[in-house]
This record gives structure tokens, C-alpha cells and sequence, in this order.
């Protein structure tokens, strides 16, 4: 299809197929490291996927980050991400990692009210501030938490910040290319699912992209910016599958904004 290429990663980046069982090493030791402080696959709805990992600070939580993977939503669960938890656990915050149903079983509409469904029961299960962060994919749907509606006012009004990782926040470029045959959106609705189409937030938002990262998602991560007017940074020499690793580092930026003192 037309525009496959603009939005392949892994051709574009060395060595892409160690990353994926490199994290899934790093997830696991990170989850067992942890012992009882992994409260691991809480049901948030009625399929096996819709269930969220817990990961406890050791001192009383000043609030929780929640965590939505990507993988265009196609691919990948909670378990390969685990190890991104460092950070904000050591800057005492409790950490959430939902998964979810998956194309072509779901509409990505349905993956959408899912992550509202999840991010509402880690809210009803925790106390304080939330803050949500996704990437690629996962930076789509925390995003789309922040449309009119979608959170309940009660949930909403604890959100502390969102920080979208190499969102896709336009999706409709995604109907020229041959993933749609798994999505199987129209305009319409690749339109309601675009966050760049949504009202701009009264959230604190920033928006993170690599410099090293296609074209495509570059632009993307502008153009939310620009519709929202929220800040963005293109971090230099990160691609898109080491720009989360921001996440692991307590002192990094990303970090901070999603966890104030």
C-alpha cells in the first residue's frame, strides 16, 4: 500500500529484531526483582487481555503512572514492558501497565474504551494523582483519554499530566496502508479516532518524539502539538524503539513530568 513504508520502523532501525526479546528479558527479571510489590494481571473487563500489572513503590505511592503499550495495535501485552516502571517507582509512584484486545479480534474504537475502562478501575483502586503515558500506539490512546467524555469528570479531574511517546494522533493515513485490512476503519472512523482532531486539553500534556524516528512520526508528534498547543521534544540520536527508555531513568525529564514531588 502507499504508505507501508512511511510507517515501518523496525526496516529503519539496526538490529530491530533484538529489541522485542530484549525487553521481554528485562521485563521478566524486573517483575520477579520485585517479588510482592508485582500485583500482576488485575481483570479490568471481561477478556483475558483486558487485565493491568501493579507495581507498588516502596513507600506510600504520591500517586500512579499508568503505562499503555504499543505495537499498532496489533501486538505485545503488558508483560514485555515491565522493566519501563523504574523510573517512577523510584520517585515514589505506584506504576500500572494495562493490555489490551487486539486487531483485527477488535475495532480500534473498542481498544480505546478499553484503556478508559482500565485507566477508571486503576482510579478507583488508588488514591492521588494519575498520570498516563503510551508510546506509539499506547501514546494514540492516552491521548484519546483526554476527548470530551471519554474519563468520567470524577477520573479526568485526576489527571496530573499525559506524555504521549511517538504517538500516531493522525489516523488517517493509516487507511493507505495495508495495516487497515486489520483495522478496518472508514474515514469516519479514522477521524474520531484522531487525537489531533480532538479540543486541545486543559491537561498538562507533553509530547515526546525520537529525532531518529521515520518522518512520519516526527510530523505527527508536531502536528499534536501544534493542534493542542502543548510542548513537544524531539529527543536527538533516540529512534523508535529506544525514545522509551527515558522511562527507566528517575532523573529524566519525562520522569519528572509525569511524577512531581
Amino acid at each position: 500500500m502507499q504508505l507501508d513504508d512511511a510507517f515501518a520502523n523496525a526496516a529503519y532501525i539496526p538490529q530491530a529484531a533484538d529489541f522485542p526479546p530484549r525487553w521481554t528479558s528485562e521485563a521478566e527479571a524486573f517483575r520477579t526483582g520485585l517479588g510482592n510489590r508485582a500485583e500482576l494481571a488485575i481483570p479490568y473487563g471481561s477478556s483475558p487481555r483486558q487485565a493491568y500489572d501493579l507495581f507498588h513503590c516502596e513507600t506510600v505511592a504520591l500517586g500512579t503512572v499508568v503505562f499503555v503499550h504499543g505495537g499498532y495495535w496489533l501486538k505485545f501485552d503488558r508483560s514485555v514492558w515491565s522493566h519501563l516502571a523504574q523510573g517512577a517507582l523510584a520517585r515514589g509512584w505506584n506504576v500500572a501497565m494495562p493490555s489490551y484486545d487486539l486487531c483485527p479480534q477488535v475495532r480500534i474504537s473498542e481498544i480505546t474504551d478499553q484503556i478508559a475502562r482500565a485507566v477508571s478501575h486503576i482510579a478507583a483502586g488508588s488514591k492521588g494523582p494519575i498520570s498516563l503515558t503510551g508510546h506509539s500506539a499506547g501514546g494514540h490512546l492516552v491521548s484519546r483519554m483526554l476527548a470530551p467524555g471519554m474519563l468520567a469528570a470524577d477520573v479526568l479531574g485526576r489527571i496530573r499530566s499525559v506524555a504521549p511517546i511517538s504517538p500516531v494522533t493522525d489516523l488517517r493515513p493509516l487507511l493507505q496502508t495495508s495495516m487497515n485490512d486489520a483495522f478496518q476503519m472508514d474515514m469516519s472512523d479514522a477521524e474520531a479516532e484522531s487525537p489531533v482532531l480532538q479540543p486541545a486539553p486543559d491537561t498538562a500534556v507533553e509530547i515526546w518524539v525520537g529525532a531518529d524516528e521515520r518522518p512520519v512520526f516526527v510530523e505527527q508528534a508536531a502536528a499534536l502539538a501544534i493542534a493542542w498547543g502543548v510542548p513537544h521534544f524531539v529527543v536527538p540520536e533516540r529512534h523508535h524503539f529506544n525514545v522509551i527508555n527515558a522511562l527507566v531513568d528517575p532523573r529524566s525529564d519525562m520522569v519528572r513530568f509525569l511524577t512531581p514531588d
